[in-house]
């Protein structure tokens, strides 16, 4: 019997895995908590068909990139 990691097969051109709540938990290293907080600020939630959350996780480091730039505008703002 083949072991897991002899069964990982590639993913077809434009198919994006979605993550779970859970996973992106796991990713950024936040808890729930945090993940709902930037949810309400605005960070995508691809649509799916059930009651979980799931995201796309090039969308939401765009986002991430864009609160950064807009945290640092702000910050230069203030100083000046």
């Amino acid at each position: 019997m083949p072991t897991k990691s002899e069964r990982v097969t590639t993913l077809p051109a434009g198919l994006v895995p979605l993550l779970t709540m859970r996973e992106m938990e796991t990713y950024y290293g936040v808890s729930d908590w945090q993940i709902l907080q930037w949810i309400k600020q605005g960070m995508p939630v691809a649509p799916f068909a059930g009651r979980q959350r799931r995201f796309d996780l090039a969308e939401v480091q765009a986002w991430m990139a864009e609160q950064d730039t807009d945290s640092s505008a702000q910050l230069v703002a203030a100083s000046a």
